[in-house]
């Protein structure tokens, strides 16, 4: 039992700064920046608000998919770590490609 809430509370702090961005950030009038700090996106931005409703529902889905993986830890430990090996691997290339989607429609 042990194992499982250290893999939820592990999964727990990791969505924790995904969900701060999305709301802080929410209604910034800079640019969110994804994990590589950009500091090029106030040029390449056009539409900065519409912008962060995106990126900070894209972090949102972040938070969430690390909340499923807790619960899954929760639930049965090899599942937890199924899903940490796919948060980490495949989603974040999704995330990637979603973000270049979003910067693509609002540059």
């Amino acid at each position: 039992m042990v194992g499982r809430m250290v893999g939820f509370i592990s999964c727990f702090m990791c969505a924790v700064p995904f969900l701060i961005i999305s709301i802080y950030n929410k209604n910034s009038r800079e640019p969110i920046n994804f994990w590589s700090g950009d500091t090029t996106l106030k040029v390449k931005v056009k539409n900065v608000s519409g912008y962060n409703q995106e990126m900070a529902a894209l972090y949102k889905k972040c938070a969430v998919a690390f909340v499923i993986t807790g619960i899954g830890f929760l639930i049965i430990p090899w599942i937890g770590v199924i899903l940490l090996c796919f948060d980490c691997t495949i989603g974040i290339y999704i995330v990637y490609r979603n973000y270049k989607k979003i910067l693509g429609r609002f540059s």
